[in-house]
């Protein structure tokens, strides 16, 4: 759940706690206070870091300054360090049992799904939320696993940019063809119908972010002028070919 502080009152983010407090309560549901956990993402001048604690059914809510969530560990400062670092290690892990597939002589094919199974899979989850954010020390030591699994297999692996870009590509497109997609509107054609507007960003942390960086990438994708998807465009070139 996030609720917003502005203005220092706390009001409207006490009202969804209570809200959501309510709606377990009405649907039969059980909070775990003990596994809720808080966390403020503040980056003010004047942050005093005054902030009254948020109280479930009369616990206190414990506050953190990161958790895990889906896989992803989010910091209250919105780095990545944590996050990258834990990635690096399980990797390493796994790095070991692809090591032990080459020492029995195992196809390079067999070592690269093992690869995508379970490396590149785990590599990847959620990139197109933190890696546009990384440092450049942290892409370094993850790009470093890459090319580390790649002489084991002996084989061409994609990168982690590449497979950022390409997802991040792909998310886009298809929030751009759904037209009920909340994020839909964050997608607008200039007059010329050549490029997309793109998003007035303040900071490099936003400007990394999901939706600016996706917004570059459309851009920078060779497209038709008449259509607002490259995939489209495609359909109808092949469609053209058939009836020549």
């Amino acid at each position: 759940m996030i609720g917003l502080i502005s203005n220092n009152d706390e009001s409207a983010y006490t009202e969804e706690v209570q809200h959501l407090t309510a709606w377990c309560a009405n649907n039969d549901l059980a909070l775990n206070t003990k596994k809720t956990k808080e966390l403020i993402v503040d980056y003010r001048k004047s942050n005093d870091g005054t902030h009254t604690p948020i109280r479930i059914n009369g616990t206190e809510v414990e506050r953190v300054t990161s958790f895990k969530f889906l896989g992803v560990h989010i910091s209250e400062d919105l780095s990545w360090t944590l996050n990258t670092s834990t990635l690096t290690k399980n990797i390493h892990q796994r790095l070991f049992f692809l090591k032990r597939l080459k020492k029995i002589h195992q196809s390079p094919q067999i070592l690269v799904n093992f690869y995508r199974c379970t490396i590149e899979s785990i590599l990847t989850n959620c990139v197109t939320v933190w890696y546009g954010n990384c440092s450049v020390s942290e892409q370094k030591a993850l790009q470093r696993v890459v090319k580390t699994a790649q002489r084991i297999t002996g084989s061409s692996l994609s990168s982690i940019e590449a497979l950022q870009s390409k997802r991040c590509l792909r998310k886009a497109r298809n929030i751009v063809k759904d037209c009920s997609n909340p994020n839909h509107r964050l997608f607008t054609l200039l007059p010329s119908r050549r490029h997309y507007r793109s998003l007035c960003t303040r900071t490099s942390r936003f400007r990394g972010s999901f939706f600016p960086a996706s917004v570059t990438l459309l851009d920078s994708t060779p497209r038709c002028t008449y259509c607002t998807s490259t995939d489209l465009c495609s359909i109808y070139i092949l469609l053209l070919i058939q009836y020549l």
